[in-house]
């Protein structure tokens, strides 16, 4: 199958179906398995739910796609920074700070005000230095940043040729 000859369109579709697909299987595995997300765990989900917004934008307006892709390309970098981190915090857990005993950061508060809002989908209950759930031995962070890395990849394909 020649690829490039799949609309722009489709590819967004499949991208923001992806994310929003994502966010829910974190959902399903916390409440199946009453796992604690964490403040990171908690900005990562909502960084999926924001390019799965970008990517239905990029869906509806799809002339725009350097825009949408540079911006999903963006906050993929952030969340890949993110979940290296977390991934980081939990490799080595005695060096990592703690999210809940410091001041909390930007990201922290953002969480805690979106818990307030909307705790089902964002309240952070858990430790970013804890793996409760592992797959294949990578934890939910070690994935996402392999997910965020693979829409960093995916973003870039969506800008156009320059052939």
């Amino acid at each position: 199958m020649n690829w490039s000859n799949v609309p722009t369109r489709a590819w967004f579709a499949a991208l923001a179906l992806g994310c929003l697909g994502l966010v829910a299987a974190g959902m399903t595995l916390q409440h199946l398995l009453r796992l604690s997300p964490c403040p990171f765990c908690i900005f990562q989900r909502l960084l999926y739910l924001v390019i799965g917004l970008l990517a239905i934008g990029g869906f509806l307006l799809p002339l725009a796609r350097q825009f949408w892709a540079g911006l999903i390309a963006v906050l993929s970098l952030l969340g890949f920074g993110v979940a290296a981190y977390q991934s980081w915090m939990q490799a080595y857990p005695h060096l990592a700070p703690e999210c809940s005993f410091t001041d909390p950061n930007l990201i922290e508060r953002l969480v805690d005000l979106l818990g307030m809002q909307w705790p089902s989908l964002f309240l952070a209950t858990g430790f970013c230095s804890s793996k409760e759930w592992v797959f294949l031995e990578l934890s939910m962070a070690n994935w996402s940043l392999l997910f965020f890395a693979g829409i960093l990849g995916y973003a870039t394909l969506l800008f156009p040729s320059r052939a």
